[in-house]
C-alpha cells in the first residue's frame, strides 16, 4: 500500500475509533483557507450557524482567495469565491501567469452528530466552474470531548490526486475527464462528478479555549506540477494551523502549508437572524385607547363639538411623531380612511400597527372601521382594513397577533373620491451628504476593488407622485483602473467593461439626474416612466408597468428602456461612444413565502444581447436580503466569456441592524462572477415591484409579527 494510503488511513481509522468513544459536543465550526468550515485546505462535515454570512480573505503565495460563504439551511451552505491562482505557463512550460477562477461550492449535511454517530456531509467545490480547483467529497467529523474534532474523508477531482486509488463506485466512475483550460467555463460538468481515483483525506482540530485553537490535516490535494497546472511546490500533505477568534464574529488564521509556505487568512461573519444593534431601540408605541361601553353604543358622531379639521390636525401631529406623513383622510359615520406615507420604520405592518393605535386615540367611538392606505413614491399601494373592537381586543391577548391578522382584510386601495388633503407643512426639498462605499472583493484584476467618497444628494417633490432627483459624487479612494487600453471584443460595446475609466479623473462627478413620475392606470396596475442621467453609464427614458394584485403572490411586469451612453467624464455628454439601444424585459415575480422571492426577467440587455435572469432572494425578519441570480444570454462564449451566462449575490443590510433605531435605510451589494458586458441591465432607481410589494398581504403577513412593536 502507498505510503499516502497508509498515512491517510490510519487518519481514518483514528477518527472513526475515537470519535465512537466520544460523546457529541457542541463545537462551534471554524473556517478553512476556502471560506467554508472545515480545517485548513480540507473541507469538515461542521456547518455554520444558519443564516451566517462569512467573508474570508486569506493568501497563500500562488493562491489568494477572496470568499462569501451563506449558511442558506441549517444543513446547506453556498460559497462564492474568486481565486487568483498561478499557473504554469502553458506554452513554454516555464514560468507562470495568474489564472482568475470565480468558484461556486455547495454543501450539504446529512445529520446532527450523535453520542456515537459522526456528522456526514457531501460537497461539490467549483460545481459551476468545472476546473483545476472541481472537486466532489464525502466528509465525517466527530467531536472529541469539549476542545476536539476529528474529520475524516474521501475526495475526488482535485482532492483525489495524492496517492489516489480506484473509484469504490467503479463502473462508468472509474474514469475523469482530463480537464482541458480551453474548455468553456460556466457548465455543469456532471459528467465528472465523483469520476476518476478517489482519495483520503482527514486531521483534527483542537480547541485550547474560546480564543486559541490549532489544526492539522493530512491533505489529498497534490497539486500535480506542469503546464497549465497550479504554480504550488507541494514538499508535504501535512498542513498545520493557528486559529485566533475574537469577539464581534472574526477569526484569523496563521498557517504552514505544503511544508515550505506560510498562510494567512481572516474570516468575518454576520448573522442574519441577529441583531447588531441589540433588539431595538424603536420608541414605544402608544396604548390603545378603548371605547366604553356606552360609547360604542353610539350610531353617530356630533362634527360640531368634535369637526374633522381638528381629528385631521390632531392625527397628522401624532403621526409625525411616529415619522408618519398623513396625505389624505376621509371619514364617515363609522368608518375612517387615511392615506399616508411611512417614513421610519422598515417594515410596513410596523407602521399599520403605530397608525393604528394612534387612531384609537383620535378617533370618535362611533368609527368602528379603519382603512389604512400606505403610499410609497406617491401612489396608494393597498388597504388594510381593521376593525376597531379587534385592536381593542387583541392588544394583550395570548395569539392576538395572529388572530388580529385573520380578521382584517386586504385589498386595492380605493379611489380619490371622499379623501380630504391634509395641509402639510412639509418641505418639498431635501437634501444631504454622506459617505457612500461600493465595494467588490472579486475584481477581474485579481485585487479587491474599493471606490469610496462623498455623495451630495438632492430631492425635489414637485407633486406627490413627481419627483426630481440628483446625486454628485466625489471619489476619495477611487477604484484600480483595470483596463489595459486593449478591447478584447471589439464587436460587442463596452457598457460595463469600461467602468474603471468612469469618472477617474479625479473631479466630482454627476452619478444621477432624474426625474420620476409614479401612478394607477387601473386597478392592480402601477407605472412609473423615468427619465434623465438614469445610472452612471446610461442616460435616457425608462418606462414601466405592473401588475400586482394586493392579495396575490404573483407580479406581472414589463419595462422598455431607450437610453445612451454617457461620456467617460460623467458630466452631460453622450458623444464619446455615440452608443443608442432599445433594452428592456418583460418579469414574473413569485412570492413563495417565508422570505423567499423569486424573479424571472426576459428581453435585451445593454449590450443588445437577448436572454434572461433568475433570481432568488431570502428576506429575513430583522430586514437582511440575500439572494443569488444567474443570467444567460445569446452572446458568443469568445465575447461573453464563462459560459455565456453570468451568476452572482447579492446582500441587503438594513441601516437599523447596526443602529437599532428604526429606519427604511440600507446597504447594498452584489459580487457578480464577472463585469463583462453580456447579461449587462441597466440600472434604474424605484423598479415598481420593491416599491409596491411592502405594502401588499405576503410581505405584511411576513412583517406582521411587528405590528404591535
Amino acid at each position: 500500500m502507498p505510503s499516502g494510503i497508509k498515512r491517510a488511513s490510519t487518519i481514518a481509522i483514528a477518527a472513526t475509533t475515537v470519535a465512537n468513544l466520544a460523546s457529541a459536543q457542541d463545537l462551534s465550526a471554524t473556517y478553512s483557507l476556502y471560506g467554508t468550515p472545515g480545517l485548513l485546505e480540507m473541507p469538515t462535515a461542521q456547518t455554520a450557524p444558519e443564516s451566517e454570512l462569512i467573508a474570508t480573505f486569506s493568501y497563500v503565495d500562488t493562491l489568494p482567495r477572496t470568499s462569501l460563504t451563506f449558511q442558506v439551511t441549517k444543513r446547506l451552505s453556498g460559497t462564492f469565491r474568486f481565486t487568483a491562482a498561478e499557473v504554469f505557463n502553458e506554452l513554454t512550460g516555464v514560468g507562470t501567469f495568474r489564472d482568475y477562477n470565480r468558484g461556486f461550492d455547495l454543501q450539504y449535511r446529512f445529520n446532527n452528530e450523535t453520542d456515537y454517530l459522526p456528522a456526514f456531509a457531501i460537497g461539490l467545490r467549483d460545481v459551476l466552474t468545472p476546473g483545476r480547483f472541481q472537486s466532489e467529497y464525502l466528509v465525517a467529523s466527530k467531536s472529541v470531548g469539549d476542545n476536539v474534532i476529528v474529520t475524516a474523508g474521501l475526495g475526488w477531482g482535485a482532492l483525489g490526486t495524492r496517492d489516489g486509488f480506484d473509484n469504490p463506485l467503479g463502473g462508468d466512475f472509474a474514469t475523469r475527464p482530463a480537464f482541458d483550460p480551453a474548455d468553456p467555463e460556466g457548465q455543469l460538468a456532471t459528467d465528472q462528478w465523483f469520476k476518476g481515483d478517489a482519495a483520503l483525506f482527514g486531521g483534527l482540530e483542537y480547541q485550547i479555549n474560546d480564543t486559541w485553537g490549532v489544526k492539522a490535516e493530512y491533505s489529498s490535494n497534490n497539486y500535480p506540477q506542469g503546464p497549465g497546472n497550479i504554480a504550488v511546490d507541494v514538499d508535504s500533505p501535512l498542513n498545520y494551523g493557528l486559529t485566533y477568534r475574537g469577539d464581534g464574529g472574526y477569526q484569523l488564521g496563521l498557517s504552514y502549508m505544503y511544508g515550505n509556505q506560510i498562510g494567512v487568512s481572516g474570516s468575518f461573519a454576520l448573522n442574519a437572524n441577529d441583531r447588531a444593534g441589540g433588539s431595538g431601540l424603536d420608541p414605544a408605541p402608544p396604548p390603545v385607547k378603548p371605547r366604553s361601553p356606552d360609547l360604542l353604543a353610539a350610531q353617530s358622531w356630533d362634527r360640531k363639538a368634535l369637526p374633522e379639521r381638528a381629528v385631521r390636525s390632531a392625527l397628522s401631529g401624532l403621526l409625525k411623531l411616529e415619522g408618519v406623513t398623513l396625505r389624505e383622510l376621509e371619514m364617515t359615520d363609522t368608518s375612517a380612511r387615511i392615506r399616508y406615507s411611512n417614513n421610519r420604520y422598515r417594515a410596513e405592518a410596523q407602521a399599520a400597527g403605530r397608525i393604528a393605535r394612534m387612531m384609537t386615540q383620535i378617533m370618535p367611538a362611533p368609527i368602528e372601521v379603519f382603512i389604512l392606505e400606505p403610499v410609497r413614491r406617491g401612489i396608494p399601494i393597498s388597504a388594510i382594513t381593521i376593525r376597531r373592537t379587534d385592536i381593542e381586543q387583541f392588544e394583550n391577548r395570548v395569539g392576538g397577533t395572529d388572530a388580529l391578522f385573520e380578521q382584517s382584510t386586504f385589498g386595492d386601495a380605493g379611489g380619490p373620491d371622499g379623501l380630504t388633503p391634509v395641509d402639510r407643512d412639509t418641505n418639498p426639498f431635501a437634501w444631504g451628504l454622506g459617505p457612500y462605499f461600493r465595494f467588490n472583493p472579486f475584481g477581474g484584476n485579481g485585487t479587491v476593488n474599493v471606490d469610496t467618497g462623498l455623495s451630495l444628494q438632492g430631492r425635489y417633490q414637485i407633486q406627490p407622485n413627481l419627483v426630481a432627483y440628483g446625486a454628485i459624487e466625489q471619489s476619495i479612494v477611487p477604484p484600480d483602473d483595470d483596463s489595459t487600453g486593449i478591447d478584447p471584443t471589439p464587436d460587442i460595446q463596452n457598457v460595463r467593461s469600461d467602468a474603471s475609466s468612469y469618472g477617474n479623473d479625479g473631479v466630482p462627478v454627476l452619478s444621477r439626474l432624474t426625474l420620476a413620475r409614479y401612478g394607477r392606470p387601473g386597478t392592480d396596475l402601477y407605472s412609473r416612466i423615468t427619465v434623465g442621467y438614469l445610472e452612471r453609464f446610461f442616460g435616457g427614458v425608462s418606462a414601466e408597468l405592473l401588475w400586482k394584485p394586493v392579495d396575490s403572490r404573483l407580479g406581472l411586469g414589463i419595462e422598455i428602456n431607450e437610453v445612451a451612453q454617457r461620456d467617460t467624464d460623467m458630466k452631460f455628454g453622450f458623444d464619446e461612444y455615440d452608443y443608442q439601444v432599445t433594452t428592456g424585459h418583460v418579469s414574473a415575480y413569485y412570492d413563495i413565502g417565508n422570505g423567499y422571492h423569486t424573479q424571472v426577467d426576459l428581453g435585451r440587455y445593454l449590450a443588445g444581447d437577448w436572454g434572461g435572469t433568475l433570481s432568488v432572494d431570502r428576506e429575513f425578519d430583522n430586514g437582511w436580503v440575500i439572494g443569488a441570480y444567474v443570467s444567460q444570454t445569446d452572446m458568443d462564449y469568445a465575447d461573453f466569456g464563462d459560459g455565456s451566462y453570468n451568476k452572482g449575490i447579492s446582500v441587503s443590510i438594513p441601516t437599523d441592524f447596526f443602529t437599532g433605531t428604526p429606519s427604511r435605510g440600507s446597504y447594498r451589494n452584489s459580487f457578480r462572477t464577472r463585469t463583462g458586458d453580456g447579461g449587462a441591465r441597466l440600472s434604474v432607481d424605484g423598479r415598481l415591484y420593491d416599491v409596491v410589494r411592502g405594502g401588499h398581504k405576503a410581505d405584511l403577513a411576513d412583517g406582521w409579527g411587528r405590528f404591535w412593536r
